[in-house]
């Protein structure tokens, strides 16, 4: 998921899965190809009521090919049941969200394409760009696992710290190589990177306090980069079984929902201007997804 926080809670649905999908294999039906009207697509999602994916279904159906759209609310839910073969594929996780499913639930679900990266950033009333903070300053990040470490790896890519074994999406304040760095790091709870702002030279605010605090994400003075290797983790992800990866049809989904205007522009207006939609390659983010399983085993 972008940076905003993972609560699970009820699974709901236009349908009920399990038993809309009785005696239909999410990967070939009764031997009917995949996509069509005897076996269609069946896409899990999280928040299947904003517009763009409407114009996503749409677009995706002009080409021929038949699409269902399964609603999630629990986050816990698209992964076993895409695993199971109740779903095809799934969107609504980043890179770290499925290497922390494979590893916990012993799978091998497979990143197929890419969707966007909600970057979480650096923000300063007192400071207009990075190279303005003074050395010695300090910069806040939210204490939460994932946060603190990708607030990390944003401050390294800044040049403010250097972090041990150039960092990691498991990286704490205590992995800061002090005196390597220009700043100094503390990490505070979320809720209260942006009402501390007065009190730092910089704060790493993620998208839940931003709207709240009346920031605007524009002036964050540094943020995810997107081209960084350290940031692939956090990339939005289209995801199916191994054995449906290649698939013609998956992989189709994917290009249409990485170069439909109407569709980009939903999922861009959803985020509030936040998103940054990206197209990266497939290998590469199976690449990251194997380097953060390696560092969870």
């Amino acid at each position: 998921m972008p940076a905003r926080r993972i609560r699970p809670i009820a699974l709901v649905g236009t349908l009920g899965l399990a038993a809309a999908l009785v005696g239909c294999s999410a990967s070939g039906g009764e031997g009917a190809a995949l996509g069509t009207a005897e076996n269609p697509v069946d896409l899990g999602v999280v928040g299947a009521a904003e517009p763009y994916w409407a114009a996503f279904e749409e677009a995706v159906e002009a080409e021929g090919i038949e699409l269902e759209i399964h609603d999630f609310t629990d986050y816990n839910q698209p992964n076993p049941a895409t695993s199971e073969g109740e779903l095809d594929v799934n969107q609504f996780q980043h890179v770290i969200y499925l290497a922390n499913y494979n590893v916990q639930a012993g799978d091998d679900l497979q990143p197929i394409g890419s969707t966007a990266i909600y970057p979480i950033g650096l923000y300063s009333d007192k400071h207009e760009s990075v190279e303005e903070i003074p050395d010695g300053a300090e910069v806040i990040v939210p204490n939460d696992d994932t946060n603190q470490a990708r607030g990390l790896l944003v401050l390294q890519s800044a040049g403010l710290i250097a972090l041990q074994d150039g960092g990691s999406p498991y990286s704490t304040v205590e992995d800061v190589i002090q005196e390597e760095s220009r700043v100094t790091v503390r990490a505070v709870d979320a809720a209260l990177t942006a009402t501390s702002l007065p009190d730092v030279a910089a704060a790493i605010i993620n998208n839940d306090f931003i709207t709240d605090a009346g920031i605007d994400p524009a002036d964050a003075i540094a943020q995810d980069d997107p081209a960084d290797p350290a940031a692939q983790p956090y990339i939005n992800v289209f995801a199916a079984t191994a054995e449906l990866a290649d698939d013609e049809v998956l992989q189709r989904l994917v290009e249409i929902y990485q170069t439909n205007e109407e569709v980009q522009a939903g999922a861009l207006e959803a985020s509030g201007g936040t998103a940054v939609l990206v197209q990266t390659p497939a290998e590469e983010l199976q690449a990251a997804l194997e380097a953060v399983e390696g560092e969870l085993q």
